[in-house]
């Protein structure tokens, strides 16, 4: 979680290079305690003190003389409390950059942080899907919005994620209906993961599960087209493995080794743009 702040030291030092040249060069001589509280923004994410560093910008924005600088200090108020993980605040502060500075050239980036103070909130899908659901439609709008961006592709990403997370609430559901046997709602479960999350992670197990309560059941034919459906797809897997076990009863499952897949680590594409940002 706290991943987002282990650039922020090299972040500071450019913030703290470029904060002499932030000085315009119109610069009216009561517009100098405006600078000083900026400044005293910049020191506080130099030392990480991000809720201070936001509380300096939010002040620094409603009396910088010009409305360039009063942007920024606006978007930074929104990054540091992203920072920190107050997405409630971040996306308040956010909203009002993007509503007071609509001609601003940072909209689209505002608007991802926005977007991914969502997505932090995500919570464990098996509890509530609320914040699945509000992400999956912030995603949706900001990749129609901004389609050629490297934000939409980090988005497009992360929305695939959401959609194996949803996955994995059906499949959730469909084991608790399943163990107290209610089998039309397990089946209807199942079907919609395999109608709708057809390219998640997902999918090989409800078809197993669907294969398993047809079974059961004695609907033998139903069982059999379900088990044909995940072997054309899916006939390395271990899911595959257990329907094939599960339909003839003389097969010995032999054990199968999976190859793990590496973690790619995550670019940090929040903080190269505040870089670029600060840099103009």
């Amino acid at each position: 979680m706290y991943q987002k702040l282990t650039q922020t030291l090299f972040i500071l030092f450019i913030l703290l290079s470029c904060s002499k040249k932030e000085e315009l060069s119109i610069k009216p001589p009561d517009a100098d305690k405006a600078y000083e509280i900026y400044e005293e923004g910049l020191t506080s994410m130099k030392k990480e003190d991000f809720f201070y560093a936001a509380k300096k910008f939010s002040e620094a924005e409603k009396i910088l003389p010009v409305i360039e600088h009063s942007a920024k200090a606006s978007l930074m108020t929104g990054f540091c409390y992203y920072s920190i993980n107050f997405y409630d605040e971040a996306i308040s502060s956010l909203e009002n950059f993007l509503r007071k500075y609509p001609a601003d050239k940072n909209q689209a980036y505002a608007n991802y942080l926005i977007v991914l103070s969502y997505y932090e909130q995500i919570l464990d899908e098996e509890k509530d899907i609320g914040p699945l659901i509000k992400s999956r439609e912030m995603i949706n709008l900001y990749i129609k919005k901004y389609p050629d961006t490297d934000y939409s592709l980090d988005l497009k990403f992360k929305l695939a994620l959401i959609k194996n997370q949803l996955a994995a609430k059906e499949i959730y559901v469909a084991k608790y209906y399943i163990k107290t046997q209610k089998w039309i709602p397990a089946i209807n479960r199942l079907k919609n993961v395999i109608e709708n999350y057809d390219e998640t992670i997902f999918v090989e197990e409800a078809l197993h599960r669907l294969v398993e309560i047809y079974y059961n059941l004695g609907l033998i034919d139903e069982a059999n087209k379900a088990a044909k459906i995940l072997g054309y797809n899916y006939n390395s897997g271990e899911w595959y493995e257990n329907t094939y076990a599960l339909l003839n009863k003389d097969y010995k499952k032999e054990q199968i080794r999976l190859s793990k897949k590496s973690k790619k680590n995550e670019i940090g594409l929040v903080k190269r743009t505040i870089n670029k940002i600060l840099r103009k």
